[in-house]
């Protein structure tokens, strides 16, 4: 009996003294092999599958893979580059776009042109000229005949969304193609921002043209569309100088003022 006693352990008791154990164990003990982070899937074999790889050993070169090839086209990274702008630019160029004179706008966007300007403008042009336009009918069809009817016509919105999308898209890319092709060194990019700024003044000019007074709105829209034509050819001017291309110019403020005429036809007959 007293063997059997003196083999129980002993350690949990108070006072008692833990075995002495020796540093060369302890290590021993909890010593474990060195981790090695991983990410899945594993390598099924071959050259063309990643494998396991450590997070430290991913290539640096994938973060820019989107932006280097054609795949960049698709890849939202690739234009922050161009929406990198603050309120103060936008303002700046704004207020430049009202003063065709100057004819420096290329000048003043060379080391950060933005294609902010043109979305938000195109669209906000979209809206206000087909609210307003449905506004002016609805102000001219009362003063002529205030017993009739009258209706919003929701077709105004179609309309204008093809016509100021399609315009401030399309007819950049053309001069940049046709520039291009007669031996100027143009920037798309550039374009762009240049032909989308053009078009503020026509948001501005709607609200005039609300008034129901057709001499008035002839008046406004002539004005607008001269001065939103004048800055785009004086503009242009800078890529065709020391080039007989004169009819580059005047074709840039033929659709400019095209443009005006057909606002003023359609959305404020």
């Amino acid at each position: 009996m007293d063997d059997s006693f003196s083999n129980l352990p002993t350690s949990h008791l108070i006072g008692s003294v833990p075995a002495v154990v020796s540093e060369e164990n302890k290590t021993t003990a909890y010593e474990a092999p060195d981790a090695n982070l991983q990410i899945f899937p594993p390598n099924n074999g071959g050259g063309s599958g990643r494998g396991y790889q450590t997070l430290g050993g991913q290539p640096e070169g994938d973060a820019q893979q989107a932006t280097s090839n054609w795949k960049g086209v698709f890849s939202i990274s690739s234009y922050t580059q161009y929406f990198n702008v603050d309120t103060d630019v936008v303002l700046n160029r704004l207020m430049s776009s009202l003063y065709p004179v100057n004819g420096d706008f290329f000048s003043k966007i060379d080391a950060n042109p933005d294609l902010y300007g043109l979305i938000w403008i195109s669209t906000t042009l979209v809206f206000v000229i087909a609210s307003l336009g449905n506004c002016a009918t609805y102000l001219m069809q009362k003063r002529s005949d205030s017993s009739s009817s009258w209706s919003f016509d929701v077709n105004y919105l179609n309309v204008a969304t093809c016509s100021v999308y399609g315009y401030a898209v399309i007819v950049p890319l053309g001069f940049y193609f046709l520039l291009h092709y007669l031996g100027s060194n143009a920037s798309l990019v550039r374009f762009w921002c240049m032909w989308g700024y053009s078009l503020f003044i026509f948001i501005l000019s709607s609200f005039l043209l609300v008034i129901p007074v057709e001499f008035l709105r002839w008046i406004i829209i002539i004005i607008t569309g001269a001065a939103s034509a004048s800055f785009v050819a004086l503009n242009l001017k800078s890529y065709v100088e020391g080039n007989d291309l004169t009819v580059v110019l005047v074709a840039a403020f033929v659709l400019q003022m095209g443009l005006a005429i057909f606002i003023k036809m359609w959305f404020f007959p």
